[in-house]
C-alpha cells in the first residue's frame, strides 16, 4: 500500500522515476573479489576439544579451501587448512563475504591472535610492514588531543592501544 511502491501512481504525476520495486530490482550485487589473493582478518581464535585450533573471521578477498597452506601475518606462522565451516556446516570453499571458522594443523591458540591476517602462502601472502599511510578520522574526542596522548587504533579486527 502506497504510491509508486509496486506500480506507478496517478497521485504523483510530477515523479518520473521508477517504482520502488523497479529500483530495487535494478540493484546489482557487487562482484565478489575472488580473483585477488586471500585476505582473512582474524576475529578470534578458539581451541575446540577433539578438533584443535579454529581461527574465525570474514573472507575479504580470495578463496579459502581445505588442503591449502596458509600463513598468518604479521606472526609468520603457516599451516595447512584441514576444514572450513560456516554456520556449523562443512563447506568446500569460503568466498569473500563469508564468515567462517577453519581448522588448522599444528598451530597453538597462543600462536595466532585477533587482528592477524590469514592469506594463501603460495599466492601473494600477507606480510608485516614497518609503515603505512592512512587517512584518520577522529569520530568523537571530548577531551581533545594533546601532547602525550596515546590513541587507540582499530584496524579491521585489531585493537591496539
Amino acid at each position: 500500500n502506497g504510491d509508486n511502491m509496486l506500480e506507478r501512481s496517478a497521485n504523483m504525476p510530477w515523479y518520473k522515476g521508477p517504482t520502488l520495486i523497479e529500483a530495487l530490482d535494478a540493484i546489482h550485487p557487487p562482484k565478489r573479489p575472488v580473483d585477488k589473493p586471500l585476505r582473512l582478518p582474524l576475529q578470534d581464535v578458539y581451541k575446540i576439544g577433539g578438533i584443535g585450533t579454529v581461527p574465525v573471521g570474514r573472507v575479504e578477498t580470495g578463496i579459502l579451501k581445505p588442503g591449502m597452506t596458509v600463513v598468518f601475518a604479521p606472526v609468520g606462522v603457516s599451516s595447512e587448512v584441514k576444514s572450513v565451516e560456516m554456520h556449523h556446516e562443512s563447506i568446500p570453499q569460503a568466498l569473500p563475504g563469508d564468515n567462517v571458522g577453519f581448522n588448522v594443523k599444528n598451530i597453538a591458540v597462543k600462536d595466532i591472535h585477533r587482528g592477524n591476517v590469514c592469506g594463501d602462502a603460495k599466492n601473494d601472502p600477507p606480510c608485516k610492514t614497518e609503515s603505512f599511510e592512512a587517512q584518520v578520522i577522529v569520530m568523537n574526542h571530548p577531551s581533545g588531543i594533546r601532547p602525550g596522548y596515546t590513541p587507540v587504533l582499530d584496524c579491521h579486527t585489531a585493537h591496539i592501544a
